[in-house]
């Protein structure tokens, strides 16, 4: 990555974002693209739109007669996080969390708190109870530093947070740790395809959605919202969803060693033309330099698209400590399996929007992707062809 893109990352991940509380991420994003002058807007769900204004003009551009498909890149804004209930005195505050956690050493914990523009300040968790099976935080109760977060936000209802480290984001040579790489990476790579395209495009438009959705870590809430608009049923011209995440380390996807063509998630694969098209794509862009499975350590938006009928990739890059959870350890990570930083690599950042990018050239053969493995088959074939036909005499 060149100094501005890495400059735009680090201040990406600064901002403070939880489930149904993506508002800094939003209105960062919303700069960036105005900036760039790239037409973008909101689905009445709060999602982001990036490449068009609104439904009209999302219609618009899927309702064009064309063979060569839209590719609806999806990310999300948000992560694990806790939402302010109430306060139990000018220090003290009542939190819910949404979305997965640590369950370990969580007493004493420093998180961070925001009411949606910038930090107010920290404190520390107690009274820790987690959900009944076991697998997150579902209450505590946050000790504030000082009064002064009760003095900037009585309701309490305004707050929220998340684990906070020695910074919310820095560097390690060619390691990023962060707060939260998940899913902001995903943003991360649909903004700068969106300003590598219109950069490049000139007045020609390109076959370009991104949908920057809220509440993934609580089942996909915005995604869901969005395709349940149906704004893709009408089209004359086929629908391509491509996928974004940071998803849990596994063997076979390792930190380092580049993107993941993801073949599907926990719930289920992705389709298998797209992918034919996604791995041969991989291997000539990015040769010796990414990966390739699936990824089923966690589900992704990938399965809503795939639940509303539309074609679905997927591409991840391998992240450390996911969702906070000290797995892989590394700094600021205290006790294994405590709260800990999610970490990625910047080479398999790279190889994202690489593939990305590449993902949008104009002479990938979307109608036959399975061409060249069913040349090579043939081949195989015929080179056996006197030794199949021998048993037939």
């Amino acid at each position: 990555m060149n100094t501005s893109e890495l400059k735009f990352l680090f201040e990406l991940l600064r901002q403070p974002t939880a489930p149904f509380r993506e508002q800094a991420v939003r209105a960062f994003a919303e700069a960036a693209l105005s900036t760039w002058n790239i037409p973008h807007g909101r689905d009445p769900h709060g999602n982001l739109l990036v490449g068009v204004r609104d439904a009209a003009d999302y219609r618009r551009l899927l309702r064009e007669r064309s063979d060569v498909p839209v590719r609806l890149f999806i990310a999300h804004m948000d992560h694990p996080g806790f939402h302010g209930v109430r306060w139990l005195d000018e220090r003290t505050l009542a939190i819910a969390w949404h979305g997965g956690s640590p369950v370990k050493h969580l007493r004493g914990a420093r998180v961070w708190l925001s009411a949606g523009s910038g930090y107010l300040g920290e404190g520390v968790l107690s009274k820790v109870v987690l959900h009944p099976k076991g697998y997150a935080i579902q209450t505590a109760e946050v000790r504030c530093a000082d009064a002064r977060v009760y003095q900037a936000a009585r309701r309490a209802r305004d707050l929220f947070g998340g684990f906070a480290f020695r910074a919310p984001v820095w560097r390690s040579g060619q390691r990023v740790y962060t707060k939260a790489a998940d899913d902001l990476i995903g943003v991360f790579a649909i903004l700068q395809t969106a300003r590598a395209l219109y950069r490049r495009a000139g007045t020609t438009r390109p076959p370009f959605i991104g949908v920057l959705t809220r509440a993934e870590e609580v089942g996909f809430v915005g995604a869901i919202a969005h395709l349940e608009l149906e704004w893709t049923a009408a089209r004359r011209r086929p629908v391509v969803a491509v996928s974004l995440e940071a998803s849990r380390t596994l063997p076979g996807a390792r930190i380092g060693k580049g993107p993941v063509v993801r073949l599907g998630d926990r719930r289920t694969v992705f389709d298998a033309g797209g992918m034919q098209l996604l791995s041969e794509l991989a291997e000539r862009r990015l040769p010796g330099a990414h990966q390739r499975r699936i990824m089923d350590g966690g589900s992704c938006e990938a399965t809503a698209a795939t639940a509303f009928g539309i074609p679905t990739l997927g591409l991840t890059v391998p992240l450390g400590n996911y969702h906070n959870q000290g797995l892989e350890g590394g700094a600021d990570c205290a006790r294994a399996q405590g709260p800990a930083p999610e970490f990625v690599h910047l080479s398999d950042v790279q190889g994202l929007l690489t593939l990305c990018r590449a993902l949008m050239d104009r002479d990938l053969d979307w109608q036959d992707p399975w061409a060249a493995t069913r040349e090579r088959l043939r081949m195989n074939r015929a080179h056996y062809a006197g030794l199949l036909d021998a048993d037939t005499e």
